[in-house]
């Protein structure tokens, strides 16, 4: 999609000269975000009216129905949880500094995605107050309930509908059907005919629109707009979403106190995300935040091709912008990052709590799906490997050296922790895995 003249012009207008030019020539780089600020951790959960604890009761609560829905969440009595892993050889293979964690949302059971947790939260919030309001459910009786012919039937007259690359309507569509929904996903046309087929062969409605993920996600809404039995995912706007991501902070905070790497100013924690949209990294940052405060330093990571936040945090004034505002394409084989403009709920909150973005080339997403295959035998689509470089960035990079030094940090500091959030790729199918192996290997090769 081609900007205008006139949007072309504001964007100059609005974003420094230097950093235009890096963006439009496509170099990877570091933004370090000149608008964060001080936290105290605690402080944080009170902005902006979001209610963490709420949303984690949510997920304690469902625990035995999630069980009755889904005999994959047995072992986890429940839980929507990934394992926290350790990644000696890959970090060494980098020439990375500290201790590198991968957090394996690629793996979350059922959906198999990052798009599991805020997806299956905001489809139980729905259910709950749909059922709560309708006599199907008393206050403070298990949900368990809600398996029964009355809630299920009930249930299958309403809709649950969302605007995916992928991965968040394949959580929203199964959570969705598992409690007796219809549900239906707005892709854009271009997106990959193996990612509509998982989802049609789930039983979950595909609605294709000509344009880009923006034009799906406007689809997505006009329709619930005209029919009040259907409940619209709005991963630009969701609060139900964004909390369902933000308790992750929880999940990763037992983790780390686990091994003993509680983050403390002196055991800082660097957490790195890939962003599309915004939701999913906006709500763990908002999470980690919350807790840790300025213990804790986040980053995103988006493709050369389609750094929607970097241009939307980096710009002055007023209004949304585009990466098709700066003359970019948003096309990328990361498709799960292929987005344009960031959230209009996420990025405002994020202009004082992220600490930068970085962007990452097609070829270096690949040659690390290759690396980390071989290295520590973990299998990961390219949108899910975006957040690797983020340690580098920090301790190689002119920018990230300056981070550092304005935090009173080290890079070679050994008593720093770097998780690495891999956000999909263990339903992606063979076939599809053996040619990213295969386009990485041939990068490898080629230098």
């Amino acid at each position: 999609m081609a900007a205008s003249a006139e949007h072309l012009s504001d964007a100059a207008a609005r974003i420094d000269p230097t950093l235009l030019t890096r963006l439009r020539e496509r170099e990877p780089l570091l933004w370090v975000n000149p608008h964060a600020e001080s936290m105290a951790a605690g402080v944080d959960a009170l902005d902006a009216g979001f209610d963490m604890a709420s949303a984690a009761s949510r997920f304690k609560r469902f625990r035995g129905l999630m069980r009755a829905l889904f005999p994959a969440l047995e072992p986890l009595e429940g839980r929507v949880e990934s394992e926290l892993l350790p990644l000696p050889r890959f970090s060494a293979l980098l020439g990375g500094q500290g201790t590198w964690f991968l957090k394996g949302d690629h793996a979350l059971p059922v959906a198999g995605s990052v798009k599991a947790r805020g997806g299956f939260h905001e489809v139980l919030a729905h259910a709950e107050r749909l059922a709560t309001a309708h006599g199907l459910l008393q206050p403070g009786q298990d949900p368990i309930v809600l398996q029964q012919p009355a809630a299920r039937a009930f249930f299958s007259r309403h809709t649950i509908s969302v605007g995916s690359t992928g991965n968040l309507g394949l959580g929203i569509g199964l959570i969705a059907a598992g409690l007796g929904f219809q549900a239906e996903v707005h892709m854009s046309a271009d997106a990959k005919e193996w990612k509509k087929r998982r989802l049609r062969d789930r039983g979950i409605r595909v609605v294709e629109h000509a344009g880009d993920f923006a034009d799906a996600l406007e689809g997505g809404r006009q329709r619930a707009a005209t029919d009040p039995s259907v409940h619209f995912v709005d991963d630009e706007r969701s609060a139900d979403l964004f909390l369902g991501y933000a308790v992750a902070a929880q999940e990763l905070a037992r983790q780390l106190d686990a091994i003993g790497r509680t983050p403390r100013r002196e055991r800082p924690l660097f957490v790195h995300l890939p962003c599309g949209v915004g939701g999913s990294p906006g709500g763990i940052t908002y999470g980690l935040k919350a807790l840790f405060g300025d213990a804790v330093h986040t980053f995103f990571a988006e493709p050369v091709a389609a750094p929607c936040m970097l241009v939307q945090l980096s710009a002055s004034g007023q209004g949304p912008l585009s990466v098709y505002d700066i003359g970019l394409d948003n096309r990328t084989d990361a498709d799960g990052l292929a987005v344009a403009q960031a959230s209009h709920l996420v990025a405002p909150m994020m202009k004082r709590r992220l600490g930068g973005v970085f962007t990452v080339r097609d070829d270096d997403l690949l040659r690390d799906v290759c690396r980390l295959q071989r290295t520590e035998g973990v299998l990961l689509e390219p949108s899910a490997i975006a957040a690797a470089r983020g340690p580098l960035f920090l301790a190689q990079s002119e920018a990230g050296r300056a981070y550092l030094d304005a935090h009173g940090l080290r890079p070679d500091d050994p008593n720093a922790t770097h998780v690495i959030w891999a956000t999909g790729g263990s339903l992606v199918p063979a076939e599809e895995h053996a040619r990213y192996q295969a386009k990485g290997a041939a990068l490898l090769g080629s230098g």
